[in-house]
């Protein structure tokens, strides 16, 4: 396993690096616009922006990969979501801030692509879950370390965006270092969306809503800490638990759905965040706020790749990977939606109107995931595809935990 993991270091050091960054940023634009007052809707579609920017590149970028190559793209994408990270500081106008969030966002997009398809063609059949724990350990622990530069630079100067800017830049060279060759970028198809809702509904669904959580909480979780009385550095604690969470509770869900009916390990964790989101929309405090926050964390991280293992229960293998690429766009609609959905809560019902609209999602998912599993039979056990732990970057990364060999275009035999 070790082994395994150092043949693919340089892309590790790279997202990881680069994820330090990412994540600053993502929540500094926040406190700076909060800190000037901005209304939450300001604040949503920034993050909206982003959010459309990553479904875009997710879509073009591939175009681009295969016409340059993936060393001189990723150092373009890399170096252009350097230089927005720095513009941040010199044009302080909100409508300018948007367009740049939706170039950080085709940026991010790029370096995913690059990166994970990479990881696809350097991952045997035996060792793609390995690669792609390691990949996704690298990215959440990257982004999680980057919240504590709040620490050092979230005042009203433009350090904090040098500070985003220096580990954006960085990541550039364990890539422009490497010895690996690039690999050929695979073309990935896409299943059309109402196929896919037939195939499953509640795996449909589940990725949106999964978008819905995540987008409204990284747009507007700093905002809303610091409107409940955070300090900087309490603020920082809150966004890294809930990265670690989601981080932790993954793995376990994921086992509890290999041995049972996975929709009732769904309908558990929409529970859980229905059951989290509550207090915390009534401003639960101290150790208990955080560990809420943890809970939340861990539950709508596992909602996604528990949606995408249950969608791939009611499809042939040959489907499995389109799907996959048509799940990672829903799951980036809804957390372009999601921050709006928020700020029009928080609007209404102040900073706990976040939490508030979170719990009504994922109370009105869980009332459909109790009727999906009225309406349809479970999948015999044995028939169930293994969890795998997938991160919500690009349809690419579908590709690298692919471990099922190719079957025709045509064998859709398990599609309901």
């Amino acid at each position: 396993m070790i082994q395994t993991i150092l043949s693919v270091r340089s892309i590790l050091a790279a997202i990881f690096i680069m994820m330090i960054g990412a994540g600053y940023l993502g929540t500094l634009i926040p406190l700076r616009l909060q800190n000037a007052r901005a209304d939450a809707f300001t604040i949503a579609l920034l993050t909206t922006a982003y959010f459309a920017g990553l479904t875009a590149g997710s879509l073009r970028v591939p175009t681009i990969v295969n016409r340059v190559g993936h060393i001189r793209a990723f150092a373009a994408f890399v170096s252009l979501f350097s230089a927005t990270a720095l513009c941040y500081a010199l044009l302080h106008s909100a409508p300018l801030w948007t367009v740049l969030r939706l170039i950080d966002g085709f940026c991010v997009a790029g370096v995913f692509v690059c990166l994970e398809s990479w990881l696809n063609d350097r991952g045997e059949a035996g060792s793609r879950g390995t690669i792609l724990a390691a990949y996704m350990s690298a990215l959440y622990l990257g982004q999680a370390a980057g919240q504590q530069l709040l620490n050092l630079g979230s005042g009203t100067s433009a350090i904090g965006f040098v500070l985003a800017s220096i580990p954006i830049s960085l990541a550039v060279i364990p890539v422009a270092l490497t010895r690996m060759s690039a690999p050929p970028l695979q073309e990935h198809r896409f299943l059309s969306v109402g196929r896919l809702y037939r195939a499953s509904p509640l795996g449909f669904v589940g990725a949106i809503v999964s978008g819905i959580f995540l987008g409204a909480f990284y747009g507007l979780g700093a905002a809303y800490a610091r409107r409940i009385g955070m300090s900087v550095s309490d603020t920082a604690l809150f966004m890294t638990v809930v990265i670690l969470g989601g981080v932790v509770l993954q793995w376990p869900l994921g086992r509890l759905s290999d041995a049972f009916d996975r929709r009732r390990i769904i309908v558990i964790t929409l529970a859980g965040c229905l059951a989290v989101t509550l207090p915390l929309a009534l401003a639960a405090s101290g150790a208990v706020q955080l560990m809420l926050a943890a809970a939340f964390g861990g539950l709508s991280f596992a909602l996604y790749p528990l949606s995408v293992g249950h969608t791939n229960d009611h499809l042939a293998p040959a489907l499995r990977v389109p799907a996959s690429g048509v799940l990672v766009l829903l799951y980036s609609l809804g957390a372009a939606a999601g921050p709006l959905l928020a700020a029009g809560a928080m609007t209404l019902a102040g900073p706990g109107g976040l939490f508030a609209a979170l719990s009504a999602c994922a109370g009105a998912a869980l009332i459909f995931a109790f009727w999906r599993q009225a309406a349809r039979p479970p999948v015999p056990l044995e028939q169930q595809q293994p969890y795998r732990a997938l991160p919500r970057t690009t349809p690419v990364a579908a590709l690298v935990d692919d471990g099922q060999p190719p079957l025709p275009d045509d064998d859709d035999r398990r599609v309901r």
